[in-house]
């Protein structure tokens, strides 16, 4: 039997979905699982020993279409549900089960505040779509695999094994930490901090180790996803928006303390099984907020509320 997994992007999404790989092999275990996903995200599951067969395209699936025709599939699980899912599906012609991504639920709640969402993280959700199959979730949280080539010594490269991660990073900016909120942590923290983000973060993060030279240390841009993940292991502690390595780090059950901006935990995109001291930190009762299931890169109000006002100090009280 084949079975095909479709998860398109991002990096948080792809690993949400690691529980359902996970237990499709194991609860299947004659079961060869392949997945499919774009070429940039390929990092996110190239280590899963559950998976057979990795199969990535870069815009179009025209790109591996005669190769999937090839495999001869049995089941499409397919996670992501968009234009390209279907084209997949319509082209391999076999029994398919997608999820029900709930657009207009999430519509309701992000422009009139009414929030018709179950009260269920979208793991759950996803399990839903392969309950015909007769998989259930084994409640183990997610999986994250790093290859040994990629760990880094923390006490080689930084000088010190104890550490908070703080992640600076985020898909949009109304996802990310303002600098005034990550100056506080650095100063309130009570451990040094290694800061973690894209190319695109290195500015904010030189310029909080300058100010910070004793207690803070930029890897801003200077390692891969992989390489950011075994930071991420190894932190007692993670700060971070609602991004990526956020459920990265829940996938290594690391305590999370998690600021929220634009979006809300109700979407059902919460840290999922991490350790048990985690919190959620957010705004309540603003009129604007979620303002997008997904982000702006700027607010749209201006004022950025949801960010700039919380109080991070509650982080280090807890």
């Amino acid at each position: 039997m084949k079975i095909l997994v479709i998860r398109f992007s991002s990096i948080g999404d792809i690993v949400l979905t690691s529980p359902v790989v996970r237990c499709l092999k194991k609860q299947m275990p004659s079961a060869e699982i392949h997945f499919l996903v774009k070429e940039n995200f390929k990092p996110v599951v190239e280590n899963n020993p559950y998976l057979s067969k990795i199969y990535s395209i870069k815009e179009q699936v025209k790109e591996v279409l005669p190769l999937l025709q090839a495999e001869s599939y049995d089941y499409v699980i397919d996670l992501h549900h968009n234009l390209r899912s279907a084209q997949v599906k319509q082209a391999l012609s076999c029994k398919n089960y997608s999820f029900n991504k709930l657009n207009i639920q999430k519509w309701l709640l992000v422009y009139f505040k009414i929030n018709k969402l179950p009260k269920q993280h979208i793991v759950d959700r996803y399990f839903e779509t392969v309950q015909t199959l007769g998989v259930q979730n084994d409640k183990e949280g997610l999986d994250f695999f790093i290859s040994e080539t990629n760990y880094i010594n923390t006490q080689e490269v930084f000088g010190f094994q104890q550490y908070h991660a703080l992640v600076t990073g985020g898909s949009y900016f109304t996802k990310k930490i303002p600098l005034q909120k990550l100056e506080e942590i650095c100063i309130l923290s009570d451990k040094p901090l290694i800061l973690l983000g894209g190319k695109e973060d290195e500015p904010v993060g030189l310029l909080l180790e300058e100010k910070y030279p004793q207690k803070v240390f930029s890897a801003c841009g200077k390692y891969t996803l992989q390489q950011s993940a075994s930071i991420i292991q190894q932190a007692e502690k993670v700060i971070t928006g609602d991004t990526g390595l956020m459920h990265i780090a829940s996938a290594f059950k690391k305590d999370i303390f998690s600021l929220w901006g634009n979006t809300v935990p109700e979407f059902g995109m919460y840290p999922y099984l991490p350790g048990e001291k985690s919190r959620l930190l957010e705004v309540k009762n603003l009129s604007c907020r979620p303002c997008s299931k997904l982000g702006y890169h700027q607010c749209p109000k201006k004022h950025f509320k949801c960010m700039n006002e919380l109080e991070v100090k509650k982080i280090f009280n807890s």
